[in-house]
Order: C-alpha cells, then structure tokens, then sequence
C-alpha cells in the first residue's frame, strides 16, 4: 500500500468514486470543482492505492488556532467499501499522524456525523478522544 498525493485537475475519476462514498451528495464534475476550489486554501487530499485500486481517501487541512495551536484537521476520511475491516483506514490514519507531526503540528482534529456509530467506534480504537459537541446553523 502507498500513499499518494490528489496534485491537480483533471483528478483520477477513481479517487474521486471513493470520496463519493462519503460525500453523495456530490456529482463527479461537482466533487472535482469543489476539490479545486479548496485546494486554493491549503485543502489537500491524500489517498492509499495498491496495484490499480483506491483503498482509501483523506481529506486534510493545517492551520492554526489559538484554542489547539498548530493542528491538522481531518474533513473527509472513508475507506472503499469493497476493501472496509482490512486495516486500510488505520494505516492512512497513521499516516496522517505521521504527517501531521512531520508539519509541526500539535493536535489532530475531525468531526463525525451523531449517527455514524461504526466510525465512531474506529476513531476511539485508533487513539481519539470524544472531546467536544460540534453546534452549526445550517442557514443563515
């Protein structure tokens, strides 16, 4: 398994099937413009492939806050469905720790929606703490 690096459009349509998984709400050409659009700001999406298969994506960002000082925040985080329960989501969560002490950075970050029961489960096993509620408005 390696890990590669989502660099510029046109985006393999392959890691993009994969980030689909979790984000359906997307189309093809809209989850591609939307990943270019974030990119401009320090989005960067990072993905295992073995052979000719996408196992798993991840999309990050670093920045820095005054409550966690420098930190990397997870966005989006799936394994293939075809490839789950195999240690391919623990491997790309090492290495985005790897990678976010490598950038200088503190803490690590991300949100997982209330109903989502079985990620919840792999994020305690991987090290996380349940540390805060999240609260949006989602119109405004």
């Amino acid at each position: 398994m390696n890990v590669h690096f989502l660099e510029k459009a046109p985006y393999d349509v392959k890691v993009l099937q994969v980030l689909l998984q979790l984000r359906p709400n997307y189309s093809l050409e809209g989850l591609s413009q939307q990943i270019e659009k974030q990119q401009q700001d320090g989005y960067k999406v990072a993905y295992v492939k073995s052979d000719d298969q996408i196992l798993a994506v991840s999309g990050f960002c670093i920045g820095e806050k005054l409550a966690w000082g420098k930190y990397m925040y997870i966005d989006d985080l799936i394994t293939n469905e075809v490839c789950r329960s195999a240690g391919v989501g623990t491997f790309l969560l090492s290495w985005l720790k790897t990678y976010a002490k490598e950038a200088g950075c503190a803490q690590l970050h991300l949100d997982s929606g209330v109903q989502r029961f079985s990620a919840h489960r792999f994020y305690l096993s991987n090290g996380f703490n349940i540390a805060s509620h999240h609260f949006s408005l989602l119109e405004l």
